[in-house]
């Protein structure tokens, strides 16, 4: 697939982070920096980045509404600024609901991404464990060749 963007919220061994990539494609592409499309540019890179805010408070048990809802709470893509008004909204819980207002957690700005020891049935996946010292080496390529037999 040539026309993604962005992919955020991912996970690699514990360290979080957002894979941003701008297609060659210049013609077809209307975040280009170059255009009078949109002047919001940076609208990719702050929208994977509250999609990492947006797990952190998940995994913090916030109620949050989802970074994609936008037009469900009645907000638009516009033309110039794309979803400007959106992330600001959805930034500084000021999202107008039936029951008050809603968005991120002031706290989440401050909080630090869990880790495996927050959760209280938490367990280690050997499949991704890398070998520590030559012992666990040698024991993994031996349940390697093991499980080929």
């Amino acid at each position: 697939m040539k026309d993604w963007i962005g992919l955020g919220s991912m996970d690699y061994y514990g360290i979080g982070f957002s894979n941003i990539r701008l297609p060659n494609d210049s013609k077809s592409y209307i975040y280009k920096y170059d255009s009078r499309i949109n002047r919001f540019p940076e609208e990719v890179f702050l929208h994977e980045f509250l999609h990492t805010l947006e797990r952190n408070a998940d995994e913090y048990g916030y109620e949050r509404p989802e970074l994609h809802a936008y037009e469900k709470y009645g907000y638009e893509n516009e033309a110039i600024i794309g979803q400007k008004q959106w992330y600001e909204d959805y930034m500084n819980k000021e999202i107008r609901t039936s029951n008050g207002y809603t968005g991120l957690p002031p706290e989440i700005y401050t909080l630090k991404p869990a880790k495996i020891s927050n959760f209280v049935a938490s367990y280690d996946v050997e499949a991704f464990k890398e070998p520590e010292n030559i012992i666990e080496e040698i024991k993994q390529i031996i349940n390697h060749l093991s499980s080929k037999i």
